[in-house]
């Protein structure tokens, strides 16, 4: 008898966290939210202000000795491939950068470390949780699609997190290149491309997490009873 009590008890507390979550908490995140994307530091309109030096020299071009017309050029090329070799244009080769450590895009870096404490708010609700069966059962199918859809945001959230590891990942290999290639300027209007497509792709995520919020928010505080007790009398959609 202790334990049902026990149990009793433990559902009563999650239920109580549930509603504090709803009534408290959705709509305190969804003011931060909104109060963030007015923010100046995510409404930059003119992105060249986002923009990060790319402290790379263009190296003096080397002569290469006794190459008459290229002609021995692609001899030499050619017997190396023949023997199983490789190409003798292999880049330059990077044993370190000349001003220490390459740094990310600052900018980027800050706004980022910003958003991801937010990417990261796990968005749940503690409601009793029933198998649809036959019968009287809309107010499980209520409750099961509001689960659905926080699990949905959950996923959508993990993505996010996701998204910001590729787009270091993507960076590092391109700077990479500038150092080995730096002659070839596209690799340097690349590192900036993905640089602006990263911050616009931020304030999309700042914006869906808050739109996020109140679509939940508004679900399940119409349907909250619906949630609550999903085996009663009521016989109602979704809201």
């Amino acid at each position: 008898m202790s334990s049902l009590l026990k149990v009793d008890n433990e559902i009563k507390t999650k239920v109580s966290s549930a509603e504090n979550l709803v009534a408290s908490f959705f709509p305190k995140k969804l003011l931060e939210l909104d109060h963030f994307l007015k923010d100046p530091i995510i409404n930059i309109s003119d992105l060249k202000e986002i923009h990060s030096d790319i402290n790379l020299t263009v190296p003096d071009p080397i002569l290469l000795p006794n190459l008459h017309d290229g002609l021995e050029a692609q001899n030499a090329k050619k017997r190396k491939l023949e023997d199983g070799g490789e190409d003798m244009v292999t880049g330059t080769k990077v044993f370190v950068m000349p001003g220490g450590m390459m740094k990310s895009n600052g900018n980027l870096v800050d706004l980022i470390e910003k958003v991801k404490p937010e990417i990261r708010t796990r968005i749940f609700v503690n409601a009793e949780h029933c198998m649809i069966e036959d019968g009287n059962n809309f107010g499980v199918s209520i409750q099961e699609e509001t689960v659905a859809e926080l699990r949905t945001v959950e996923g959508e959230a993990a993505s996010y997190l996701d998204q910001i590891s590729r787009y270091y990942i993507t960076r590092a290999k391109l700077v990479s290149k500038i150092a080995k290639y730096p002659h070839v300027e596209d690799y340097r209007r690349t590192v900036t491309e993905i640089d602006e497509k990263e911050y616009i792709s931020l304030k999309i995520i700042v914006s869906e997490l808050r739109n996020q919020y109140v679509t939940l928010h508004d679900m399940i505080l119409k349907n909250i009873e619906k949630i609550k007790k999903p085996r009663s009398s009521n016989a109602d959609a979704l809201y």
